[in-house]
């Protein structure tokens, strides 16, 4: 179509049309009208096909199919940006570190990172983020709405993302995720992208304020806190000690109060943390997973079989220096 050539002329910015019709849905633009109403939550919208595509959010209509894999879609973009997935096609690459990604919305929230833009801001408190989806998780720090519960005991989760890994870490012995360069096995996808760093050196963390490089953000966190004055201190009520994580902040205060939210499925104990759950449910099971390398003994725990292999690896290096062969 010929734009300049086109009889319809639009009178606010003189683009032109071959029709009435597209005309008239232009004019929208301009004028904000959104005809077009959702009967299920009233979000409105310009045209009738935004309004079909939103409409599946509500009925879970999913037509268009991955060919590779069993995930579908609600919409053909979002197929077309998951097909790069299974092509391994990350067009999108950052100009500061030699991280690349498949969606050019997630190379705009990559660079945040960078340049340390926080745009997501709370009104309750200071905190501020670099997405809308992390401000959205936070704000249910201060309301208290924890909207997903297991199925398999009292816990509820404010994040359905830490449900599941809850349900893998405290009920399941499944892991998954596997490391090609060791073996060893993970519970989620994350812990394993971290742990592979470790064998390739991977320091994608960077600070801006020096040249320090993390492996993992958590690190990043701390630095810029210790030597940059940067962010936000935990301190204990109680005794007050600081923390740069709000995760073993947390943890320390349950100490102080005598909290014990981890109960043991097999017998009445508790515990302080899901770690400490997890050493202590082999005690009820006959399986011994972790065995010495020197010898052939089998512990049910590893902490156990780790200082067994101290005592087993002292007493082959004094044997030697007694009975040297």
């Amino acid at each position: 179509m010929n734009v300049h050539s086109s009889k319809y002329k639009c009178t606010e910015c003189g683009k032109c049309f071959d029709s009435i019709q597209n005309l008239t849905r232009h004019r929208r633009c301009h004028s904000g009208e959104k005809p077009f109403e959702c009967s299920i939550c009233s979000k409105r919208f310009t045209l009738a096909e935004n309004l079909a595509r939103h409409t599946r959010i509500h009925n879970g209509e999913k037509p268009y199919k991955c060919h590779k894999c069993d995930k579908a879609f609600s919409q053909s973009v979002s197929l077309n940006i998951h097909i790069r997935v299974h092509a391994g096609d990350k067009p999108y690459k950052c100009h500061m570190c030699v991280k690349a990604f498949s969606r050019s919305g997630d190379l705009n929230t990559h660079m945040r990172v960078h340049t340390g833009d926080k745009p997501y801001k709370c009104h309750l408190c200071d905190k501020a983020f670099r997405v809308s989806g992390d401000l959205n998780k936070h704000m249910r720090v201060h309301t208290g709405d924890k909207p997903y519960k297991c199925s398999l005991c009292n816990k509820s989760f404010s994040q359905s993302g830490s449900l599941q890994t809850h349900t893998r870490r405290v009920h399941s012995n499944r892991r998954p995720y596997h490391c090609p360069y060791c073996g060893k096995l993970f519970v989620t996808s994350v812990e394993l992208k971290c742990h592979v760093r470790i064998h390739t050196g991977a320091k994608p963390y960077s600070c801006r304020h020096c040249s320090e490089c993390f492996t993992r953000l958590d690190q990043l966190k701390t630095h810029l806190l210790k030597s940059h004055n940067e962010g936000t201190w935990f301190t204990c009520h109680i005794c007050q000690k600081k923390f740069s994580h709000s995760g073993n902040f947390k943890i320390h205060v349950r100490q102080h109060e005598g909290v014990k939210p981890y109960v043991c499925s097999d017998c009445p104990k508790r515990f302080c943390t899901s770690g400490a759950l997890k050493q202590h449910v082999p005690v009820h099971s006959d399986v011994r997973q972790f065995g010495c390398i020197l010898c052939d003994k089998s512990f049910k725990r590893k902490r156990d079989v780790k200082i067994h292999f101290k005592k087993c690896s002292y007493a082959l290096k004094f044997s030697s220096v007694l009975f040297p062969s």
